[in-house]
Parts: structure tokens; C-alpha cells; sequence
């Protein structure tokens, strides 16, 4: 009969807890016997040997049931920090005074020299710790020697730490304390001149990152982390530059943002991204006001695996709504987002949803079944050229797939509709962004226009009500009793999202180049992906219906600057490395995109970073339902002259 795993275990665990109650034990013993020997300068008289040998088993008592206390039978011996410092600490000073009230109490039998309590307690202390000490040495040496014997133990890299304060010490700490990550610490380079020539954690602060070439044993150096997670990004591209023109790769920690939230730890290093040298301020929402207005309510995510969309999931999800409904085409995307989710342990109020927006039958059937209150509409397509020589289908998803999901919102009494747009829709050239002005004249036009939901639909009968084939969130009341709140939210380029110029750089990058560029004069505005949509989130918040929002986007970015950095990043030399090559302006792109149309009204919102146009610009629904008929009986530049009738301000480009 095979043994029951549990019951070894049990044995195991144990005998582990006995193993270190004798070693305890011992530890007190040796350390009370020698506190006599000290106190008498080793001359203890008969008396007072009788008197150790019959109060050892006293102290003994007391000082295991304070380690009990302290919780360090239930510790690994080969983990020690200083949390564990403190409870040891604890443990033995609060015995100590407990021995030490016999003598208070004039209780002779038991009383223990004062002299004698004090030797004891720093000989106790000091052996236990250095016990636990030796246990995590041993670990730690131990582990290192078994990877290496299995071939594990990655080449030691001596490394330089930019920014010997809190961040730079911890992590100085970490990679000297686990030799088995391979890195090396050996100098600082820090700002402060007043740090210079001191140690931290025994290695020295050799100077300011400028005095990079000149410092003996820079040479050697495999690669630089920059431990300064509030230091701006200036600085920040600074550092980078002087480090990568002596040929270092350069990493970096977390962002203070991320500390800060608990998402990363200190001793998480990356490589430092473009994002770290745009100098963009770190986004204040109102979180209350967004769980607020989002908690307890079934929302809508359409576009759900793209890179806006899975983001906007990851974020709704985080502040409870009654259920999340990931609407995506793409199956394989939809999969990695609703697996994502589940791992975060969100799988609960998630329903991933095949769909596709075009497909009305499919859509009402979602609408009636899990009915939305909230939806946020991210199915685009936005690939600028690849759209500029297939108007029809940019024509037919992005236009007319957001005017029929937002006519199904109206029926179905939906709250809110809030539809993500791009600044190219403003006084656009290109057939991607004339598509997006399009789906938001319809969407203000349909704020004008939409009949209110004037009642709840009829109770579905007893019977039906306890069918098995409808889930329970089926059967909630509807809410919202006012007309849809139709509004569109505009930013520029996210960082990272596909297809942008971010990951097409650094895919040449890593051919060898060249990477190429449109134009030296083309001006960009870039958003990290988590603050344009918070963004988006907060605009809902602010939102009354009939609006577009345009979130501040900082300053331009020029394309050319952006790419000599990523060249930087990569430890490559532009020109020597990489070159640089400018290709010419393709069809419908523009030197520098715009924020506002001519005819759009400004107003200022509660939000510093969010801006408010109501539009007097109006388009025809009859019209675009017309167009839509025809999408495939036309040529593209009949195509886009009816989209140029539409959206009177679009340059288009004709073949």
C-alpha cells in the first residue's frame, strides 16, 4: 500500500519543527551557560553553579515560548530579512523582562542576576541571528553552486547603477545579496556631489554620469541601470545618451507610477523604452468617479482584442462591473485577452463574445440577451495606407458598423455610447480618418435626433423567468430611462499599439536597418495606452451627449527624433550603425495632425487634461444609408468623392 502524501507531509513538517526547537534550544542554553562564565570572569562559584543549573530549564521555557510567540518555528531558518531582525528582537528583549520580575518581586528561588539577564540576552540575540544569517549565506552559496554544476549560473556582468538613492541601494542590495542573478554592482554614478567618493552597501559612488569616460573600470562594464524612477525624462534621455555612446546598454527600473501602485517590484529592470524619454506627467482621474459611474453595470467592449480595447477591458474589469462583455471579430485575439483576464482572477464578470459589429442579427441577439448599459465602441479599422487603397471596407466598418451598433444602443435603451476616434479626423487627407469624422457626425447626429427610452419592456413571464437557458444577469431591470448619451473621444498614437511606428522601428532596428522615416519635418502626438484610456474612461464620466472629447496629448513628437532615440536605446550609432532613411510622404498622410475643426465649439471640462467640442457640422443618416448600399458598385475615387460629400472637409487623394 503506497504511503499517503499528506501524512508525509505532516511528518516531514514535523520534524522540521523539532530539528529547529533543538537547535533553538541549544543556542539558549550555550548562551545563559556562557553568561555566567562572563559575569564571574569565568570563576563561578559552587553556589552560583548550583543556581545556573537549576534555572536553565526556566529560561529555556520561557525563551522557546517567546520565539513560539514571535512565530519562528513556522520560519524557514534560511530566510532571514530584517522583519525576521525585529521578531527575534522582540522575542528575546520581552523574555528578558519577564525573567527579570522574580528578581523585581524579591522572589529568590528563581531570581537571575541582572548582570547575567543582560550578558544573556545580547549573547542569545546575537547567536540566533547569526544563525539565521549563516542559514541564507549557506542558501544562497549553495543554490549558486547547483546551478552552476547544472550549468545554470549565468556569467557574472559587473553593472553600474545610476542614482545611489533609495531605488539604487535596494537594488544594489538585491543583486549582491542573490549572486545567482549574474549582475555585479560595482559603481555608482550619482548627481549629488556630496555622495562622492562614499559606499553604498560597499560599493563606491564614483561620480556623475558625465564622468562616464572618465572612470577607471568603465570598460569593463556590461551595462548601466538607471535607479532614478522620479527623475524626469530628460534627464533620463541624458543619461541614456552618455552611457550608449560609450557603448553600454542601458536598463531601467519601474516608473514611480508603477512602484506605486505594487504592480512591479524595485528589482524589476527593463530595458528603458521610448516612453521613459517622452516627458509626459503622469494622468490624476477621478477613480471614484469612474467606479461610480462603471461599478454594477453590464459594459461593452467592442474591438476587444486590439490595443486600445483589451486595455480598456483590463481597467473596466478593475473596478467591478456586473459584467464585461468582450465583443471581437479575431478570435485568436479575443482568446489571449479573456485568458489574460482569467489569470488576473477577473474571469468572473467577463463574457468573451465572437462578433462581429456589421452583423445586426448577431448584435441585437447580444443586446437582448445581456443587455448593456455602458458600451465602449474600439472595432476600427486604422491602418492609414493599408485603408487608403480599400475605401469600401474602411467605408463599411468604421462608418457604417458604428452608426448600426449605435442605432441597436438607442433601441435598447443603452446609457452611454462612447466611441474611440483618432485625431487624423480632423480635416482629414487620408480615407481613415474622413471614415472616423464620418462615424462621429453620425454619432451627432443620432445625440440630436434619439427618441428617449420611455419604459421598461414588459416582465418576462414566471415560466420563462426560471428557464435554465437565460443567465440570471438576463432578467435585471433596465435603469437608464433617458435618451442614449452618444459622445466620441479623440487622441493621436499610442505607444506599442500595432501598426503604429514604434514596433515597425523596432523591427528594422533589429534587421540592421535602415529604419525608415516619411519625412524629416512629420510631427506625431504619442499617448501611452493605459493613460489614453483612463482618459476615455474619465471622458465618459464627464460626458452629457453630443460631444467630442479631445484629450491633451502633449507636445508633437518629431518621427525622426523618435527614431534616432530608438536607435540610441538599441546601443546602435546613427549613421555608423543604422541609418536613417526618409521614404516621402505616402497618400493621405500629413506633416502634423490637428486638434480641432474650424466648425467645432470649444468648452473647458473639470478635467485638466480633456477638452469639449460640441460640433454644428451635420450629416444626413439617409445619405450614408444610401452610400452604404453602393460601397461595392464604386470605384475607389468615386468612393472617396462621396466621402468628400460627406465630410466636406476631406482632402482626399485620388489615384
Amino acid at each position: 500500500m503506497k504511503p499517503d502524501p499528506s501524512a508525509l507531509r505532516e511528518v516531514s513538517q514535523w520534524q522540521r519543527t523539532s530539528l529547529l526547537v533543538l537547535i533553538y534550544a541549544g543556542i539558549i542554553a550555550a548562551s545563559f551557560y556562557l553568561a555566567y562564565e562572563i559575569r564571574f570572569d569565568f570563576q563561578v562559584a559552587d553556589e552560583l553553579e548550583r543556581e545556573r543549573l537549576r534555572l536553565i530549564g526556566m529560561i529555556l521555557l520561557v525563551k522557546l515560548f517567546a520565539l513560539y510567540l514571535a512565530r519562528q518555528f513556522g520560519t524557514l531558518m534560511t530566510y532571514f530579512s530584517l522583519p525576521d531582525l525585529f521578531r527575534l528582537a522582540w522575542a528575546m528583549g520581552g523574555a528578558s523582562l519577564v525573567l527579570l520580575l522574580p528578581r523585581l518581586l524579591v522572589y529568590k528561588p528563581l531570581a537571575v542576576p541582572r548582570g547575567v539577564l543582560l550578558i544573556d540576552f545580547l549573547l542569545c540575540f546575537g547567536a540566533l541571528c547569526a544563525g539565521r544569517l549563516a542559514a541564507r549565506l549557506f542558501r544562497e552559496r549553495t543554490s549558486g553552486a547547483a546551478r552552476a554544476a547544472r550549468g545554470l549560473q549565468p556569467q557574472i556582468q559587473r553593472i553600474a547603477i545610476v542614482g545611489a538613492g533609495d531605488a539604487g541601494a535596494s537594488l544594489a542590495k538585491e543583486f549582491i545579496g542573490a549572486p545567482h542573478r549574474g549582475f555585479e554592482p560595482v559603481m555608482f554614478f550619482d548627481d549629488d556631489r556630496t555622495k562622492h567618493g562614499k559606499l553604498v552597501h560597499g560599493v563606491p559612488v564614483v561620480g556623475r554620469p558625465e564622468d562616464i569616460g572618465r572612470i577607471n573600470g568603465a570598460a569593463t562594464l556590461a551595462k548601466a541601470i538607471i535607479a532614478m524612477p522620479s527623475a524626469p525624462a530628460r534627464r533620463v534621455q541624458e543619461v541614456v545618451k552618455l552611457f550608449a555612446q560609450q557603448g553600454l546598454k542601458v536598463e531601467t527600473l519601474p516608473s514611480i507610477e508603477e512602484l506605486a501602485s505594487g504592480r512591479v517590484l524595485t528589482s524589476r529592470i527593463r530595458p528603458v523604452e521610448v516612453q521613459d524619454l517622452l516627458g509626459r506627467q503622469a494622468v490624476e482621474l477621478d477613480s471614484a468617479g469612474i467606479r461610480l459611474s462603471l461599478t454594477k453595470r453590464v459594459v461593452m467592449v467592442t474591438g476587444a482584442g486590439g490595443s486600445i480595447g483589451s486595455e480598456l477591458c483590463r481597467q473596466i474589469a478593475a473596478v467591478n462591473p456586473a459584467r464585461l462583455l468582450l465583443v471581437e471579430q479575431s478570435e485568436a485575439a479575443l482568446f489571449l485577452i479573456e485568458q489574460e483576464l482569467n489569470e488576473a482572477g477577473l474571469g468572473g464578470v467577463i463574457v468573451p463574445l465572437v462578433a462581429d459589429v456589421l452583423d445586426r442579427d448577431r448584435m441585437n441577439y447580444i443586446f437582448e440577451r445581456y443587455r448593456p448599459q455602458v458600451i465602449f465602441h474600439a472595432a476600427a479599422h486604422k491602418h492609414v495606407y493599408l485603408m487608403e487603397r480599400q475605401p469600401a471596407e474602411a467605408i463599411r466598418n468604421n462608418a457604417v458598423g458604428t452608426r448600426r451598433l449605435a442605432e441597436l444602443a438607442a433601441e435598447h435603451g443603452v446609457e452611454g455610447f462612447v466611441l474611440i476616434s483618432t485625431d487624423k479626423a480632423i480635416n482629414p487627407t487620408n480615407v481613415m480618418g474622413a471614415t472616423k469624422r464620418l462615424a462621429e457626425l453620425q454619432l451627432m447626429a443620432l445625440a440630436a435626433t434619439v427618441e428617449p427610452v420611455l419604459a421598461d419592456p414588459p416582465a418576462a413571464p414566471a415560466a420563462a423567468a426560471s428557464s435554465p437557458s437565460r443567465a440570471p444577469f438576463d432578467r435585471r431591470p433596465r435603469e437608464h430611462k433617458g435618451p442614449t448619451k452618444f459622445m466620441a473621444v479623440r487622441f493621436g498614437n499610442v505607444l506599442g499599439s500595432s501598426g503604429s511606428v514604434i514596433p515597425i522601428f523596432k523591427r528594422q532596428i533589429a534587421n540592421g536597418g535602415p529604419v525608415t522615416v516619411t519625412h524629416p519635418e512629420v510631427t506625431r502626438y504619442f499617448m501611452t495606452i493605459p493613460e489614453a484610456v483612463g482618459l476615455v474612461l474619465q471622458s465618459f464620466v464627464l460626458g452629457r451627449g453630443g460631444e467630442i472629447f479631445v484629450l491633451d496629448m502633449g507636445q508633437p513628437v518629431k518621427i525622426v527624433d523618435l527614431a534616432r532615440q530608438m536607435i540610441e536605446l538599441s546601443g546602435f550609432r546613427v549613421g555608423e550603425d543604422i541609418e536613417i532613411v526618409f521614404s516621402g510622404l505616402k497618400p493621405g498622410e500629413k506633416l502634423f495632425e490637428e486638434l480641432q475643426h474650424h466648425s467645432e465649439a470649444y468648452t473647458p471640462t473639470s478635467h485638466p487634461r480633456i477638452m469639449r467640442f460640441t460640433s454644428r457640422a451635420a450629416v444626413v443618416l439617409d445619405d450614408v444609408r444610401s452610400l452604404e448600399g453602393r460601397l461595392f458598385q464604386l470605384d475607389s475615387n468615386q468612393l472617396k468623392g462621396e466621402l468628400k460629400r460627406l465630410v466636406p472637409e476631406y482632402r482626399p487623394h485620388l489615384d
